[in-house]
């Protein structure tokens, strides 16, 4: 069953258990009160009936004529009958003798007064004392009057019953209608979503109930979604762009090499230029995992020196022959050796500042610096060059993958090294910010959130 349907449902069956409790009580007390109105009634007319008959010879003509008219006014559709001691009716009318045992009699001389309900009537008594002797005065009332009233408002309660109960389910069904118009638009939206349109997010409701936390948690999920989508996607573009030029140096290595017999110095020499292609194939795959998102360097954001850090990078790049003597400047202008630390994960964080720094040398022929200093207690980290720098269009697109500068000559790139240091940097909460002057030089300016 639809969750609609149910509400409905559950509406109607916990408003007819509602009304029907609320009729049930309306009943009993409209029974009670009515019945003991009767009673009261009847007791009074009772009384009124002991005095009109048995007090006569003492009370004063116009006191009794009052009597007498009180007496006729309530006697309508009430039947007296006034027991003397032999239980027999010495005045009004002989009531039911089914009715009025004398068991009911000596019931009433000894409790004083008695009153109860038979088939079709209502029934009191009382004992009365007079000069002329022991008398049990009862009266007797029809209640076909009371059983019409109390049918009645079964009748009226259970048409309004129906009434509301059909009130209430269309009330229901229409308010349901109208409370899951969202999660219907919802799940429209969801059927409407292809794996080609993962980035596409689902309307914001904006109604600040679960459905709108519903909505803001599933957008989320989407999004999670296409990064995925989209970093796999980048990752083949970017192997079906990066392998294409080491492969193909594979391929010429080995075409030209297989053409004729060769000497042991040629196979060494051939050997070490595919090694050396497959290492750079190698060293490739694991930038691209790095950029596309389907790889993360291992190890947690941990607490270490940034100068400790450069000095590792400076040492690497004089290994792998990047540096000549002299053109790499270090200038530390922080003192105190506790101000050197910074939080964020180091393995992320060498490989974009060794990204800067070789691209810094590699596109400057003049001497490079690297300054390390604090700016409002947050350290930060400058690198300038004194190279070709970067024209203002070239600067808005410089951290994209594969964007490579429009001034960049014959200078060999794969357009990615800044835009894996942007992702990395970012990783870490890093400020990554470029600035630049074509043909004077350009500046990278790390800054480190505070510790």
């Amino acid at each position: 069953m639809k969750i609609r349907n149910r509400l409905t449902l559950l509406s109607s069956v916990t408003f007819s258990l509602v009304f029907i409790t609320a009729a049930i009580i309306i009943y009993v007390a409209f029974y009670q009160s009515s019945q003991k109105r009767i009673f009261d009634n009847l007791q009074r007319i009772c009384l009124l009936s002991a005095i009109y008959y048995l007090e006569k010879d003492e009370l004063p003509i116009t006191e009794h004529i009052q009597i007498r008219e009180q007496y006729n006014e309530n006697i309508q559709d009430v039947l007296v009958g006034i027991y003397n001691e032999n239980n027999q009716v010495q005045y009004g009318s002989h009531l039911s003798f089914n009715s009025i045992t004398p068991q009911i009699l000596k019931q009433v001389r000894k409790d004083k007064k008695i009153k109860f309900e038979s088939k079709n009537h209502f029934y009191f008594g009382i004992f009365y004392q007079d000069n002329q002797g022991d008398f049990v005065v009862f009266v007797q009332a029809n209640d076909q009057e009371f059983k019409t009233q109390n049918h009645q408002l079964m009748v009226i309660m259970a048409v309004v019953l129906l009434l509301g109960l059909l009130v209430i389910y269309l009330l229901s069904f229409f308010l349901s209608k109208v409370a899951y118009k969202p999660v219907h638009d919802i799940v429209k939206q969801v059927n409407a979503i292809e794996a080609s349109s993962l980035d596409q997010t689902m309307v914001n409701l904006n109604t600040k109930d679960e459905l709108q936390y519903l909505t803001e948690s599933y957008n989320n999920l989407l999004q999670r979604l296409a990064n995925t989508f989209k970093m796999q996607k980048n990752f083949i573009n970017y192997v079906s762009h990066e392998f294409k030029t080491p492969l193909a140096s594979i391929t010429g290595h080995l075409e030209v090499f297989g053409q004729k017999e060769r000497s042991s110095a040629e196979y060494h020499e051939t050997s070490q230029k595919v090694l050396q292609n497959v290492q750079e194939i190698e060293e490739i795959l694991n930038t691209l995992l790095l950029v596309s998102g389907l790889k993360t360097e291992t190890g947690q954001k941990e607490i270490f020196r940034v100068d400790e850090l450069i000095w590792d990078i400076t040492d690497k790049l004089a290994n792998n022959n990047q540096l000549e003597a002299g053109r790499l400047k270090v200038v530390f202008d922080i003192k105190q050796e506790s101000k050197l630390t910074v939080k964020g994960n180091e393995s992320e964080i060498a490989i974009a500042v060794y990204n800067i720094v070789e691209n810094a040398i590699k596109y400057s022929e003049k001497s490079i610096e690297i300054q390390l200093l604090l700016d409002q207690e947050k350290v930060q980290l400058k690198i300038t060059d004194s190279g070709r720098g970067i024209n203002n269009e070239d600067l808005e697109h410089i951290k994209e993958t594969f964007f490579r500068g429009s001034n960049v000559g014959k200078v060999q790139g794969t357009g990615l090294g800044l835009s894996l240091a942007a992702i990395l940097l970012a990783k870490n909460n890093i400020d990554f910010k470029i600035t630049s002057v074509e043909n004077e030089g350009t500046t990278v300016t790390l800054t480190f959130a505070k510790l």
